[in-house]
């Protein structure tokens, strides 16, 4: 199946570089995936940064019993209620303080604020996320080189709006929280 993604490898190496960029298993055995989500992580992958983590651990910190992958059983250990619904959803990583999640069936990346007591749709899909990652890379990239962050904020905001509004529909989206601090120099 030939898929095509607006968010290229190329785009993404430049960004990040292959170093900086994780690539998953296309096969899952007994997964029911989304077959876009499942392409776009094997063939394009994840960027890692300061700000976006992926959970793709070198070194397993869980016992066998423990399905790191899905976020029930993680949040189990850990004592954390998790609502029935996201209990098989994906463990992505982490961007700034939340826990990003991949529910596999859909294809959304929802985020899991620190001390929240919700989720927050994020983004329609992981090219989506990967988007505005590499936008966000820019803006540092820029910002490093004096540009003002209130400009480059709006425009960030601007950009990934017309790929995808999701990010900013929420009020306390991670999205939002983060320009609001990168406006005011806190990061």
């Amino acid at each position: 199946m030939t898929v095509n993604f607006t968010v290229t490898s190329q785009s993404l190496i430049s960004a990040f570089g292959l170093g900086g960029i994780t690539y998953f298993p296309h096969q899952i055995a007994e997964a029911v995936v989304d077959p876009r989500t499942a392409n776009f992580l094997s063939t394009i992958g994840l960027p890692a940064s300061d700000v976006f983590s992926t959970r793709a651990d070198l070194k397993d910190p869980y016992s066998p019993e423990i399905d790191a992958i899905t976020i029930g059983s993680r949040f189990d250990h850990y004592n954390i209620e998790c609502p029935d619904e996201s209990r098989p959803w994906w463990s992505l990583g982490y961007f700034f303080t939340s826990l990003l999640a991949l529910d596999p069936e859909s294809g959304k990346v929802y985020a899991f604020p620190e001390g929240a007591d919700r989720y927050i749709e994020l983004h329609r899909d992981v090219e989506s996320l990967t988007f505005a990652l590499i936008e966000l890379r820019k803006v540092e990239i820029e910002r490093e080189n004096g540009s003002d962050p209130e400009e480059l904020a709006s425009r960030f905001r601007e950009i990934v709006e017309a790929f995808d509004p999701t990010p900013f529909s929420d009020e306390e989206s991670q999205w939002n929280l983060s320009l609001e601090e990168f406006e005011f120099g806190i990061w």
